[in-house]
Protein backbone atom coordinates (compact mmCIF):
# COMPACT_ATOMS: atom_id res chain seq x y z
CA UNK A 1 0.00 0.00 0.00
CA UNK A 2 1.26 3.37 -0.96
CA UNK A 3 1.46 6.17 1.37
CA UNK A 4 1.25 10.19 0.92
CA UNK A 5 3.03 12.16 3.72
CA UNK A 6 2.82 15.69 1.98
CA UNK A 7 -0.62 17.48 3.49
CA UNK A 8 -2.75 17.15 0.29
CA UNK A 9 -4.82 14.50 -0.41
CA UNK A 10 -3.49 11.70 -3.06
CA UNK A 11 -4.39 9.51 -5.07
CA UNK A 12 -2.38 6.52 -7.05
CA UNK A 13 -3.67 4.47 -9.21
CA UNK A 14 -2.56 0.31 -9.47
CA UNK A 15 -3.97 -1.46 -12.01
CA UNK A 16 -8.06 -1.97 -11.16
CA UNK A 17 -7.36 -0.80 -7.70
CA UNK A 18 -7.26 2.57 -6.00
CA UNK A 19 -5.31 3.79 -2.68
CA UNK A 20 -6.06 6.93 -1.51
CA UNK A 21 -4.79 8.88 1.81
CA UNK A 22 -6.52 11.96 3.52
CA UNK A 23 -4.70 14.03 5.58
CA UNK A 24 -6.91 15.71 7.82
CA UNK A 25 -7.00 18.38 10.40
CA UNK A 26 -6.04 16.21 13.35
CA UNK A 27 -3.14 15.00 11.71
CA UNK A 28 -4.92 11.39 11.31
CA UNK A 29 -4.76 9.90 7.96
CA UNK A 30 -7.19 8.22 6.52
CA UNK A 31 -6.39 5.53 3.60
CA UNK A 32 -8.74 3.74 1.59
CA UNK A 33 -7.64 0.82 -1.15
CA UNK A 34 -10.33 0.05 -3.85
CA UNK A 35 -10.47 -3.53 -5.71
CA UNK A 36 -12.93 -2.15 -8.60
CA UNK A 37 -12.91 -5.55 -10.14
CA UNK A 38 -13.49 -7.49 -7.08
CA UNK A 39 -16.90 -9.11 -6.45
CA UNK A 40 -17.23 -7.16 -3.22
CA UNK A 41 -19.46 -3.65 -3.65
CA UNK A 42 -17.72 -0.94 -3.11
CA UNK A 43 -19.57 1.01 -0.06
CA UNK A 44 -18.92 -2.56 1.57
CA UNK A 45 -15.40 -1.85 0.98
CA UNK A 46 -15.17 1.55 2.49
CA UNK A 47 -16.78 -0.36 5.11
CA UNK A 48 -14.10 -2.39 5.42
CA UNK A 49 -10.89 -0.02 5.69
CA UNK A 50 -12.77 2.48 7.76
CA UNK A 51 -13.95 0.31 10.74
CA UNK A 52 -10.06 -1.84 10.17
CA UNK A 53 -8.53 1.73 10.78
CA UNK A 54 -11.11 2.76 13.93
CA UNK A 55 -10.67 -0.91 15.59
CA UNK A 56 -6.50 -0.49 15.42
CA UNK A 57 -6.66 2.78 16.62
CA UNK A 58 -5.27 4.76 13.39
CA UNK A 59 -8.68 7.01 12.99
CA UNK A 60 -8.99 7.57 17.58
CA UNK A 61 -12.29 8.89 18.90
CA UNK A 62 -13.07 12.19 17.36
CA UNK A 63 -11.54 12.25 14.29
CA UNK A 64 -13.51 13.93 11.09
CA UNK A 65 -13.56 12.15 8.06
CA UNK A 66 -13.92 13.22 5.03
CA UNK A 67 -17.16 15.18 3.48
CA UNK A 68 -18.79 12.52 1.24
CA UNK A 69 -18.58 14.64 -1.04
CA UNK A 70 -14.76 15.34 -0.94
CA UNK A 71 -14.06 10.88 -0.58
CA UNK A 72 -16.02 10.60 -3.57
CA UNK A 73 -14.53 12.94 -5.79
CA UNK A 74 -10.79 11.64 -4.73
CA UNK A 75 -11.83 7.82 -5.16
CA UNK A 76 -14.07 8.44 -8.12
CA UNK A 77 -16.81 6.79 -7.32
CA UNK A 78 -20.44 7.13 -6.69
CA UNK A 79 -21.31 9.57 -3.62
CA UNK A 80 -23.94 7.24 -2.94
CA UNK A 81 -21.42 4.63 -2.10
CA UNK A 82 -19.61 6.81 0.51
CA UNK A 83 -23.00 7.72 1.88
CA UNK A 84 -24.15 4.58 2.10
CA UNK A 85 -21.10 3.76 3.98
CA UNK A 86 -20.99 6.12 6.45
CA UNK A 87 -24.64 5.40 7.27
CA UNK A 88 -23.86 1.81 8.02
CA UNK A 89 -20.89 2.67 10.20
CA UNK A 90 -22.99 4.81 11.92
CA UNK A 91 -25.70 2.33 12.76
CA UNK A 92 -22.94 0.12 13.96
CA UNK A 93 -21.72 2.61 16.47
CA UNK A 94 -18.85 3.47 15.15
CA UNK A 95 -19.13 6.70 13.95
CA UNK A 96 -21.50 9.48 14.89
CA UNK A 97 -23.25 12.87 12.62
CA UNK A 98 -23.23 16.03 13.55
CA UNK A 99 -25.58 18.02 10.99
CA UNK A 100 -23.99 20.93 10.11
CA UNK A 101 -20.41 19.92 11.73
CA UNK A 102 -19.87 16.67 9.71
CA UNK A 103 -19.35 12.86 10.29
CA UNK A 104 -16.74 12.04 13.30
CA UNK A 105 -15.46 8.38 14.95
CA UNK A 106 -17.94 7.95 17.44
CA UNK A 107 -16.61 7.89 21.47
CA UNK A 108 -15.11 9.81 24.37
CA UNK A 109 -13.01 12.60 22.71
CA UNK A 110 -12.92 15.97 22.96
CA UNK A 111 -11.16 16.56 19.71
CA UNK A 112 -14.03 16.88 17.41
CA UNK A 113 -14.20 20.79 16.31
CA UNK A 114 -17.22 23.25 17.19
CA UNK A 115 -19.54 24.39 14.66
CA UNK A 116 -18.03 27.17 12.84
CA UNK A 117 -20.64 30.62 12.35
CA UNK A 118 -20.55 30.04 9.00
CA UNK A 119 -17.86 32.66 8.11
CA UNK A 120 -14.50 30.69 7.78
CA UNK A 121 -15.77 27.04 7.85
CA UNK A 122 -17.22 24.51 5.16
CA UNK A 123 -18.83 22.60 8.40
CA UNK A 124 -21.18 25.80 8.77
CA UNK A 125 -24.66 25.29 9.04
CA UNK A 126 -25.87 27.83 11.23
CA UNK A 127 -30.11 27.14 10.21
CA UNK A 128 -30.15 23.39 10.92
CA UNK A 129 -29.56 24.41 14.91
CA UNK A 130 -32.79 24.47 16.93
CA UNK A 131 -34.07 28.06 15.96
CA UNK A 132 -37.05 30.43 16.85
CA UNK A 133 -37.96 33.35 15.46
CA UNK A 134 -36.68 36.34 17.12
CA UNK A 135 -38.66 36.75 20.63
CA UNK A 136 -39.34 40.52 20.40
CA UNK A 137 -41.09 40.10 16.74
CA UNK A 138 -43.49 37.16 18.20
CA UNK A 139 -44.05 39.34 21.20
CA UNK A 140 -44.68 42.45 18.64
CA UNK A 141 -46.87 40.44 16.75
CA UNK A 142 -49.53 40.01 19.90
CA UNK A 143 -49.66 43.77 19.46
CA UNK A 144 -52.20 42.57 16.89
CA UNK A 145 -54.91 41.16 19.04
CA UNK A 146 -55.69 44.13 20.43
CA UNK A 147 -59.15 45.53 20.58
CA UNK A 148 -59.58 47.70 17.55
CA UNK A 149 -56.96 46.22 15.25
CA UNK A 150 -57.68 44.62 11.46
CA UNK A 151 -55.49 42.04 12.25
CA UNK A 152 -54.72 40.06 9.24
CA UNK A 153 -51.61 37.99 11.44
CA UNK A 154 -54.15 35.13 12.34
CA UNK A 155 -53.89 32.12 11.30
CA UNK A 156 -57.71 30.79 11.33
CA UNK A 157 -60.83 31.18 9.25
CA UNK A 158 -63.00 34.17 10.39
CA UNK A 159 -66.10 33.30 13.23
CA UNK A 160 -68.50 33.65 10.58
CA UNK A 161 -67.12 30.34 8.73
CA UNK A 162 -68.20 28.17 11.78
CA UNK A 163 -71.55 26.47 11.56
CA UNK A 164 -73.17 27.41 14.58
CA UNK A 165 -76.35 25.85 14.66
CA UNK A 166 -75.22 23.01 13.34
CA UNK A 167 -72.49 22.12 15.95
CA UNK A 168 -75.06 22.95 18.66
CA UNK A 169 -77.64 20.41 17.02
CA UNK A 170 -75.31 17.63 16.95
CA UNK A 171 -73.76 18.44 20.60
CA UNK A 172 -77.21 18.21 21.82
CA UNK A 173 -78.28 15.30 19.98
CA UNK A 174 -74.87 13.88 21.15
CA UNK A 175 -75.75 14.22 24.63
CA UNK A 176 -79.28 12.77 24.28
CA UNK A 177 -78.21 9.71 22.70
CA UNK A 178 -75.17 8.79 24.56
CA UNK A 179 -75.79 10.24 27.77
CA UNK A 180 -72.38 10.08 30.09
CA UNK A 181 -70.03 7.80 27.47
CA UNK A 182 -69.94 11.39 25.46
CA UNK A 183 -68.00 13.00 28.79
CA UNK A 184 -66.07 10.01 29.37
CA UNK A 185 -62.85 8.89 28.21
CA UNK A 186 -62.76 7.56 24.65
CA UNK A 187 -60.33 4.52 23.46
CA UNK A 188 -56.63 6.52 22.43
CA UNK A 189 -56.70 5.70 18.64
CA UNK A 190 -60.03 7.37 18.34
CA UNK A 191 -64.38 7.13 18.46
CA UNK A 192 -64.40 4.30 15.91
CA UNK A 193 -67.21 5.70 14.22
CA UNK A 194 -65.44 8.78 13.57
CA UNK A 195 -62.48 7.08 12.30
CA UNK A 196 -64.42 5.15 9.74
CA UNK A 197 -66.39 8.58 8.67
CA UNK A 198 -62.71 10.12 8.50
CA UNK A 199 -61.93 7.03 6.20
CA UNK A 200 -64.78 7.77 4.10
CA UNK A 201 -64.04 11.10 3.67
CA UNK A 202 -60.95 10.58 2.52
CA UNK A 203 -61.56 8.18 -0.09
CA UNK A 204 -63.10 11.14 -2.19
CA UNK A 205 -59.71 12.74 -2.08
CA UNK A 206 -57.83 9.67 -3.03
CA UNK A 207 -56.48 7.96 0.05
CA UNK A 208 -57.17 4.55 0.42
CA UNK A 209 -56.89 3.78 3.66
CA UNK A 210 -58.67 1.22 6.73
CA UNK A 211 -60.33 3.03 9.70
CA UNK A 212 -57.13 1.03 11.78
CA UNK A 213 -55.28 3.96 9.92
CA UNK A 214 -56.69 6.68 11.36
CA UNK A 215 -55.70 8.37 14.45
CA UNK A 216 -57.39 11.03 15.60
CA UNK A 217 -55.85 13.50 16.97
CA UNK A 218 -56.69 16.91 18.94
CA UNK A 219 -56.14 19.05 15.69
CA UNK A 220 -53.41 18.97 13.10
CA UNK A 221 -50.72 20.67 15.09
CA UNK A 222 -51.04 17.89 17.64
CA UNK A 223 -50.84 15.37 14.44
CA UNK A 224 -47.58 16.79 13.55
CA UNK A 225 -46.27 17.28 17.41
CA UNK A 226 -46.85 13.32 17.73
CA UNK A 227 -45.07 12.26 14.35
CA UNK A 228 -42.31 14.34 15.62
CA UNK A 229 -41.55 12.52 18.85
CA UNK A 230 -42.41 9.18 17.40
CA UNK A 231 -39.85 9.53 14.62
CA UNK A 232 -37.29 11.87 16.17
CA UNK A 233 -34.99 12.00 18.93
CA UNK A 234 -33.42 14.77 20.37
CA UNK A 235 -31.18 16.65 18.12
CA UNK A 236 -31.96 14.59 15.30
CA UNK A 237 -32.75 16.43 11.70
CA UNK A 238 -36.06 17.23 9.98
CA UNK A 239 -36.62 18.98 6.77
CA UNK A 240 -39.16 21.73 5.37
CA UNK A 241 -39.57 24.10 2.84
CA UNK A 242 -38.58 27.39 3.90
CA UNK A 243 -40.45 29.61 4.81
CA UNK A 244 -42.51 27.26 6.55
CA UNK A 245 -45.82 26.64 9.22
CA UNK A 246 -44.74 28.59 11.88
CA UNK A 247 -45.90 25.65 14.44
CA UNK A 248 -43.43 23.52 12.90
CA UNK A 249 -40.64 25.41 13.85
CA UNK A 250 -41.96 26.32 16.82
CA UNK A 251 -42.64 22.58 17.75
CA UNK A 252 -38.98 21.67 16.39
CA UNK A 253 -37.71 23.78 19.00
CA UNK A 254 -39.66 22.53 21.66
CA UNK A 255 -38.86 19.09 21.40
CA UNK A 256 -35.08 19.63 20.67
CA UNK A 257 -34.73 18.75 17.25
CA UNK A 258 -33.05 20.21 14.29
CA UNK A 259 -34.94 21.68 11.62
CA UNK A 260 -33.04 22.58 8.07
CA UNK A 261 -35.18 24.63 5.48
CA UNK A 262 -35.29 23.90 2.03
CA UNK A 263 -35.63 26.78 -0.61
CA UNK A 264 -39.22 26.80 -2.46
CA UNK A 265 -39.93 28.33 -6.12
CA UNK A 266 -43.58 28.85 -7.50
CA UNK A 267 -44.20 24.73 -7.83
CA UNK A 268 -42.91 24.40 -3.70
CA UNK A 269 -39.68 23.10 -2.40
CA UNK A 270 -36.54 22.39 -4.46
CA UNK A 271 -36.45 18.97 -5.36
CA UNK A 272 -32.70 19.57 -6.67
CA UNK A 273 -31.78 21.08 -2.88
CA UNK A 274 -33.04 18.92 -1.17
CA UNK A 275 -31.17 15.42 -2.48
CA UNK A 276 -28.26 17.37 -2.15
CA UNK A 277 -29.25 18.26 1.51
CA UNK A 278 -30.35 14.52 1.75
CA UNK A 279 -27.05 12.79 0.55
CA UNK A 280 -24.67 15.25 2.81
CA UNK A 281 -26.81 15.54 6.15
CA UNK A 282 -29.47 12.29 5.89
CA UNK A 283 -32.55 13.52 7.67
CA UNK A 284 -35.00 11.83 9.34
CA UNK A 285 -38.15 13.07 8.65
CA UNK A 286 -39.34 15.52 5.48
CA UNK A 287 -42.39 17.82 6.09
CA UNK A 288 -43.97 19.78 3.52
CA UNK A 289 -47.83 21.59 2.86
CA UNK A 290 -48.14 20.36 -0.87
CA UNK A 291 -51.12 22.49 -1.35
CA UNK A 292 -51.89 26.04 -0.42
CA UNK A 293 -48.49 26.20 1.71
CA UNK A 294 -48.45 28.27 4.62
CA UNK A 295 -47.32 31.12 4.33
CA UNK A 296 -46.29 31.22 0.56
CA UNK A 297 -49.92 29.81 -0.75
CA UNK A 298 -47.77 27.58 -3.35
CA UNK A 299 -49.09 24.12 -5.20
CA UNK A 300 -46.79 21.70 -5.87
CA UNK A 301 -47.75 20.36 -9.20
CA UNK A 302 -48.64 16.98 -9.70
CA UNK A 303 -45.05 15.85 -11.23
CA UNK A 304 -43.35 17.02 -8.60
CA UNK A 305 -45.61 15.34 -5.96
CA UNK A 306 -44.42 12.39 -8.41
CA UNK A 307 -40.71 13.16 -7.88
CA UNK A 308 -40.54 13.91 -4.33
CA UNK A 309 -42.26 10.65 -3.20
CA UNK A 310 -39.42 8.92 -6.14
CA UNK A 311 -37.02 10.84 -4.17
CA UNK A 312 -38.46 9.61 -0.35
CA UNK A 313 -38.46 6.02 -1.83
CA UNK A 314 -34.94 6.17 -2.83
CA UNK A 315 -33.34 7.46 0.21
CA UNK A 316 -36.17 5.94 2.54
CA UNK A 317 -37.53 8.77 4.53
CA UNK A 318 -40.70 9.16 5.92
CA UNK A 319 -42.51 12.45 4.18
CA UNK A 320 -45.27 14.39 6.46
CA UNK A 321 -47.87 15.77 4.73
CA UNK A 322 -50.04 18.63 6.05
CA UNK A 323 -52.50 18.94 4.33
CA UNK A 324 -54.68 20.92 6.43
CA UNK A 325 -55.39 23.67 3.58
CA UNK A 326 -56.25 21.17 0.73
CA UNK A 327 -59.80 21.67 0.50
CA UNK A 328 -59.81 25.47 0.73
CA UNK A 329 -59.77 25.58 -3.20
CA UNK A 330 -61.96 28.52 -4.98
CA UNK A 331 -60.52 27.64 -8.73
CA UNK A 332 -57.99 25.90 -10.51
CA UNK A 333 -57.56 22.21 -10.88
CA UNK A 334 -57.67 20.18 -7.97
CA UNK A 335 -54.58 18.00 -7.17
CA UNK A 336 -54.20 14.39 -5.06
CA UNK A 337 -53.02 14.58 -1.83
CA UNK A 338 -49.37 12.96 -1.66
CA UNK A 339 -50.88 10.57 0.68
CA UNK A 340 -52.93 9.57 -2.60
CA UNK A 341 -49.99 9.24 -4.51
CA UNK A 342 -48.40 6.98 -2.07
CA UNK A 343 -47.72 3.50 -2.74
CA UNK A 344 -45.39 2.25 -0.35
CA UNK A 345 -46.54 4.00 3.02
CA UNK A 346 -43.50 6.30 2.90
CA UNK A 347 -46.14 9.39 3.85
CA UNK A 348 -47.90 10.29 7.02
CA UNK A 349 -50.80 12.17 6.37
CA UNK A 350 -51.99 14.74 8.59
CA UNK A 351 -55.01 16.80 8.53
CA UNK A 352 -57.99 18.04 10.06
CA UNK A 353 -61.28 19.78 10.75
CA UNK A 354 -59.78 23.31 12.25
CA UNK A 355 -59.41 25.16 8.81
CA UNK A 356 -62.11 23.91 7.31
CA UNK A 357 -64.94 24.40 9.92
CA UNK A 358 -64.28 24.01 13.54
CA UNK A 359 -60.71 25.47 14.98
CA UNK A 360 -61.90 25.28 18.70
CA UNK A 361 -63.21 21.87 18.54
CA UNK A 362 -59.66 20.74 17.82
CA UNK A 363 -60.07 17.76 15.94
CA UNK A 364 -57.51 16.47 13.74
CA UNK A 365 -56.20 13.11 12.25
CA UNK A 366 -53.15 11.42 10.88
CA UNK A 367 -53.11 8.43 8.66
CA UNK A 368 -50.26 6.20 8.31
CA UNK A 369 -49.57 2.74 7.55
CA UNK A 370 -48.81 0.19 10.38
CA UNK A 371 -44.73 0.65 10.86
CA UNK A 372 -45.49 4.24 12.58
CA UNK A 373 -48.87 3.56 13.94
CA UNK A 374 -48.58 1.82 16.87
CA UNK A 375 -45.86 4.11 18.06
CA UNK A 376 -48.20 6.82 17.68
CA UNK A 377 -50.61 5.55 19.46
CA UNK A 378 -48.39 5.16 22.24
CA UNK A 379 -46.91 8.66 21.88
CA UNK A 380 -50.86 9.46 21.82
CA UNK A 381 -51.62 8.17 24.95
CA UNK A 382 -48.98 9.60 26.93
CA UNK A 383 -49.78 12.96 25.68
CA UNK A 384 -53.42 12.99 26.29
CA UNK A 385 -54.57 9.93 26.74
CA UNK A 386 -57.84 10.43 23.74
CA UNK A 387 -59.23 13.58 22.44
CA UNK A 388 -62.30 14.45 24.00
CA UNK A 389 -65.09 12.39 23.55
CA UNK A 390 -67.89 14.77 23.14
CA UNK A 391 -66.43 16.35 20.35
CA UNK A 392 -65.15 13.05 18.76
CA UNK A 393 -68.76 12.42 18.71
CA UNK A 394 -70.18 15.64 17.57
CA UNK A 395 -67.82 16.09 14.72
CA UNK A 396 -68.87 12.56 13.32
CA UNK A 397 -72.29 13.50 12.92
CA UNK A 398 -71.53 16.54 11.33
CA UNK A 399 -69.53 14.30 9.08
CA UNK A 400 -72.59 12.10 8.56
CA UNK A 401 -74.96 14.87 8.38
CA UNK A 402 -72.71 15.87 5.73
CA UNK A 403 -72.75 19.32 7.33
CA UNK A 404 -68.81 20.06 6.13
CA UNK A 405 -69.02 19.74 2.52
CA UNK A 406 -72.11 22.36 2.24
CA UNK A 407 -70.09 24.64 4.29
CA UNK A 408 -67.03 23.85 2.67
CA UNK A 409 -68.90 25.28 -0.63
CA UNK A 410 -70.06 28.17 1.22
CA UNK A 411 -66.85 29.60 2.70
CA UNK A 412 -64.94 28.70 -0.75
CA UNK A 413 -67.08 30.83 -2.69
CA UNK A 414 -66.54 34.03 0.39
CA UNK A 415 -62.83 33.29 0.32
CA UNK A 416 -62.44 33.48 -3.60
CA UNK A 417 -64.63 37.11 -2.98
CA UNK A 418 -62.15 38.13 -0.06
CA UNK A 419 -59.19 36.84 -2.14
CA UNK A 420 -60.70 39.65 -5.51
CA UNK A 421 -61.13 42.56 -2.26
CA UNK A 422 -57.55 41.89 -1.19
CA UNK A 423 -55.82 41.39 -4.35
CA UNK A 424 -57.41 44.68 -5.61
CA UNK A 425 -56.68 46.52 -2.45
CA UNK A 426 -53.09 45.47 -2.55
CA UNK A 427 -52.67 46.71 -6.09
CA UNK A 428 -54.19 50.18 -5.02
CA UNK A 429 -52.58 50.71 -1.67
CA UNK A 430 -49.75 48.92 -1.37
CA UNK A 431 -46.04 50.67 -2.16
CA UNK A 432 -44.84 50.68 -5.89
CA UNK A 433 -42.54 47.56 -6.05
CA UNK A 434 -44.36 45.48 -4.07
CA UNK A 435 -45.13 41.80 -5.31
CA UNK A 436 -47.40 39.03 -4.17
CA UNK A 437 -48.75 35.92 -5.31
CA UNK A 438 -52.28 35.44 -6.82
CA UNK A 439 -53.68 32.60 -4.52
CA UNK A 440 -56.32 29.70 -6.00
CA UNK A 441 -57.11 28.95 -2.26
CA UNK A 442 -56.26 28.60 1.34
CA UNK A 443 -56.14 31.94 3.25
CA UNK A 444 -53.26 33.88 2.60
CA UNK A 445 -51.55 36.68 0.78
CA UNK A 446 -47.72 36.44 0.81
CA UNK A 447 -46.51 39.55 -0.13
CA UNK A 448 -42.76 41.46 -0.18
CA UNK A 449 -42.02 45.04 0.39
CA UNK A 450 -39.69 46.78 -1.98
CA UNK A 451 -35.92 45.91 -0.94
CA UNK A 452 -34.95 49.07 -1.22
CA UNK A 453 -37.46 50.17 2.07
CA UNK A 454 -38.13 49.31 5.20
CA UNK A 455 -38.81 45.65 6.29
CA UNK A 456 -42.05 44.54 7.18
CA UNK A 457 -40.79 44.47 11.09
CA UNK A 458 -39.73 48.09 11.03
CA UNK A 459 -43.31 49.20 9.59
CA UNK A 460 -45.29 47.01 11.66
CA UNK A 461 -45.44 49.16 14.92
CA UNK A 462 -46.41 51.77 12.72
CA UNK A 463 -49.04 49.39 11.27
CA UNK A 464 -50.32 48.58 14.83
CA UNK A 465 -50.47 52.40 15.58
CA UNK A 466 -52.82 52.73 12.19
CA UNK A 467 -54.60 49.94 13.40
CA UNK A 468 -53.60 47.31 11.72
CA UNK A 469 -51.24 43.68 12.13
CA UNK A 470 -50.07 40.91 9.50
CA UNK A 471 -47.72 38.62 9.89
CA UNK A 472 -43.88 39.27 9.85
CA UNK A 473 -42.13 37.02 7.45
CA UNK A 474 -39.10 36.29 9.58
CA UNK A 475 -41.12 34.63 11.85
CA UNK A 476 -42.06 32.05 8.89
CA UNK A 477 -38.53 31.08 8.31
CA UNK A 478 -35.62 28.78 9.34
CA UNK A 479 -32.53 31.07 8.82
CA UNK A 480 -33.91 34.65 9.44
CA UNK A 481 -34.71 35.54 5.94
CA UNK A 482 -38.07 37.27 5.31
CA UNK A 483 -37.22 40.77 6.10
CA UNK A 484 -39.31 42.12 3.65
CA UNK A 485 -42.12 39.86 3.77
CA UNK A 486 -45.53 39.62 5.36
CA UNK A 487 -48.23 37.06 5.27
CA UNK A 488 -52.08 38.65 5.01
CA UNK A 489 -55.12 36.61 6.72
CA UNK A 490 -57.51 38.29 3.92
CA UNK A 491 -59.82 35.51 4.91
CA UNK A 492 -60.33 36.79 8.23
CA UNK A 493 -61.56 40.12 7.66
CA UNK A 494 -64.92 41.36 6.26
CA UNK A 495 -64.04 42.82 2.28
CA UNK A 496 -64.42 46.57 3.59
CA UNK A 497 -62.04 45.76 6.61
CA UNK A 498 -59.56 44.06 4.06
CA UNK A 499 -59.60 47.44 1.68
CA UNK A 500 -58.95 49.27 4.54
CA UNK A 501 -56.50 47.31 6.35
CA UNK A 502 -54.29 47.23 2.88
CA UNK A 503 -54.85 51.27 3.11
CA UNK A 504 -53.68 51.54 6.58
CA UNK A 505 -50.75 48.98 5.83
CA UNK A 506 -49.98 51.63 2.69
CA UNK A 507 -50.11 54.35 4.84
CA UNK A 508 -47.37 53.17 7.44
CA UNK A 509 -44.91 51.87 4.55
CA UNK A 510 -45.14 55.16 3.61
CA UNK A 511 -44.54 56.92 6.68
CA UNK A 512 -41.72 54.73 7.97
CA UNK A 513 -40.24 55.13 3.99
CA UNK A 514 -39.99 59.05 4.66
CA UNK A 515 -38.27 58.83 7.44
CA UNK A 516 -35.66 56.86 5.86
CA UNK A 517 -35.15 59.70 3.34
CA UNK A 518 -35.08 61.98 6.13
CA UNK A 519 -32.69 60.13 7.64
CA UNK A 520 -30.44 59.48 4.68
CA UNK A 521 -30.71 63.23 3.78
CA UNK A 522 -29.73 64.43 7.38
CA UNK A 523 -26.01 65.74 8.05
CA UNK A 524 -23.67 63.46 10.14
CA UNK A 525 -22.50 65.96 12.86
Amino acid sequence: MVLLSSYRNGIFSQGYSVVVVFSMLNSQKLTISLDRDGEEPIYRQLIRHIRAQIESGTLPAGTRLPASRDLAHQLSISRISVVNAYAELRSEGFLSAHAGRGTFIAGESNNAPPPTNGKNGSAAHDSETPTTPDRSIREMMRMARKPGIINFAQGAPPADFFPFQHVRDSINTVLDRDGAKALGYEITEGFPPLRTAVRDYVSALGIRCTADQVLITGGTQQGIDLVIQALLSEGELLVTENPTYLGMIDIARARRVQIHGIDVDDSGIRLDMLENYIIDNRPRLIYVMPTFQNPSGTVMPLHRRRQLLNLANDYQIPVLEDGVYHELRFEGESLPPLKALDETGIVIHASGFTKMMLPGIRIGYLICDNQHYERLVRVKQAADISTPALNQRAMQLLLERGVLSQQLERNNRDLRRRRDVALAAAARFLPPGSRWNTPVGGLYLWVQFPTNGPTAAEVFITAIHMGVGYGIGTVFYTNGCGSHRLRINYASQRPADIEDGFRRIGRAWREVALEYDELEKAPLF
